[in-house]
């Protein structure tokens, strides 16, 4: 991927020219909904190295004098946590001296927020490649792409941290080949726990089932980045990331790859990523030497240390979201929204919104209410969202029969109205005994699943439901604005 290829109109960013004593910018390369990443040159040692900058875009906005400003007072805490997070992962990452792990130079308190000079690296994110050039992946490329790639994480491992976001967009392939496993995303996960949505930024496919409770650390650990590691081998065998580890708390509908057979790769490597993606932690392999022994890797080809490539012309990929543009039903990995978690089948309070690739089983519950209307659809910039779908269509006039001459053919006939918008949520909703359901407004025969549930599909468009029981009602309200999965749990 070349800096050609990388967004330059970034909100909020600083201009180039700017110094910060011996660095001066040159040049934005990336940005999204936490920060903005630059290229820029140290004159003292004259070498280009990257700046990454602390910018939740949605907490707050850059001043006259380049500070940054809270949209709200409201947002200070999260704000602050966010920051806090973010130089504390800068401390960390320098505290690594491991060739396959982002290698810090140095971070700084500037302009009201804080940056991390990194490494410039050639190369693009193991994202981007998957959908450039997937004729690349095979077993034999996984096999010299991996004992690096688990090196730098059982680095991490060996420390006592996890780094809790192992994703494609969180792995970077240098030109030649090497891959660098880039920053934790802490500042997200802060900002996701404290944020009035109570939204936690986790991407799904590729997060546990243990990252969505809001108080149980303590069950997370090495079978976290492990799990995390098997949905990344996942999406470059099949193409997508595994189904969404809370919707398989309620209905598991994984496939198993050795079940699957897709060609060209051996059972060995596909018991290990079915193993892996085990729903439970206590099922999977517990770490990344017995992850590796399981796909036959030796220990001594995990640990041997691969050389990096950090100077030259290239761009450095620090993982920050790209703004969003509408494209048809993306694929790619987007935010995932929830205030709880449901494991071993015990709700803890759930709101969640989802972005996934993938629909639910086909032996989902299924429901009267299917659709909504069009004019329910809301025209949004989100990306997958449908295009013209709800436009109401005028019906054309035909000419009375009398007027026309006797050899023209009949009159048209009116224009075909538009179908319905397509469905592109799957709504799963938890009910009580004796709850009813109104959706807008409108009631809805739903009937729950054994496990409580009940689900509907939804096209985009904002959605209020009230759920009446014993003269006492729970509503709650969601926009739908791509494709995604949503657990609800209304409260009053």
């Amino acid at each position: 991927m070349s800096e050609q290829d990388i967004p330059r109109a970034i909100p909020n960013a600083l201009p180039v020219g700017y110094r910060f004593n011996e660095f001066e910018i040159k040049e934005v390369i990336g940005g999204g909904g936490f920060g903005i990443v630059y290229r820029a040159w140290d004159h003292q040692l004259e070498r280009t190295i990257a700046i990454k900058e602390f910018m939740p875009a949605s907490l707050a906005v850059r001043n006259d004098d380049l500070t940054l400003v809270l949209r709200s007072e409201r947002f200070s805490k999260t704000f602050h946590a966010g920051l806090n997070s973010f130089i504390q992962e800068a401390r960390l990452l320098a505290r690594f001296n491991h060739p396959n792990l982002l290698h810090v130079l140095r971070f700084w308190v500037q302009n009201d927020t804080a940056y991390m000079g990194t490494a410039f690296y050639t190369g693009t994110t193991l994202s981007q490649l998957h959908n450039r050039r997937p004729e690349m992946i095979s077993e034999a490329w996984i096999r010299c792409l991996l004992p690096p790639l688990f090196g730098a994480i059982n680095t991490i491992h060996r420390e006592g941290y996890l780094h809790r976001d192992i994703s494609l967009d969180n792995i970077q392939i240098q030109e030649n080949g090497v891959p660098v496993l880039l920053d934790f995303g802490s500042a997200r996960k802060a900002i996701g726990n404290l944020s009035d949505e109570t939204e936690t930024m986790l991407k799904p496919g590729f997060a546990p089932i243990e990252q969505y409770s809001d108080d149980n650390e303590s069950e997370q650990g090495t079978w976290t980045d492990i799990y995390a590691l098997g949905a990344v081998l996942h999406t470059l065998i099949v193409g997508s990331p595994p189904p969404v580890s809370v919707v398989r708390s309620i209905e598991d509908n994984y496939k198993p790859l050795v079940q699957l057979k897709p060609e060209g790769y051996s059972l060995p490597l596909l018991h290990a990523i079915d193993r892996a993606l085990a729903l439970q932690p206590e099922d999977r392999p517990q770490t990344v030497d017995q992850f590796a022994a399981l796909m036959e890797l030796s220990a001594s080809d995990i640990n041997e240390i691969h050389e990096v490539k950090v100077s030259g012309p290239g761009t450095m990929l620090v993982p920050v979201a790209e703004e969003e543009q509408p494209v048809p039903k993306a694929t790619g990995l987007k935010r995932f929204m929830v205030p709880g978690l449901i494991a071993a089948g015990v709700l803890v309070g759930i709101g969640v919104g989802a972005l996934i690739a993938g629909g639910a089983s086909d032996n989902s519950p299924q429901t009267a209410a299917s659709s909504a209307p069009a004019a329910t659809a809301a025209g949004t910039d989100a990306a997958s969202s449908p295009t013209e779908v709800a436009k109401a269509s005028a019906a054309s006039s035909t000419v009375p029969a009398a007027a026309q001459p006797v050899e023209t053919a009949a009159a048209p006939q009116a224009a075909e109205p538009p179908p319905p918008p397509e469905p592109v949520a799957q709504v799963y909703l938890k009910l009580l005994p004796g709850d009813k359901v109104a959706m807008n407004g409108n009631p809805q025969a739903l009937v729950p699943s054994p496990n409580g549930f009940a689900m509907l599909q939804l096209p985009p468009g904002d959605y209020r439901f009230s759920v009446s029981n014993n003269g006492q009602t729970r509503s709650q309200t969601i926009t739908v604005d791509s494709e995604g999965v949503w657990l609800l749990n209304p409260q009053s």
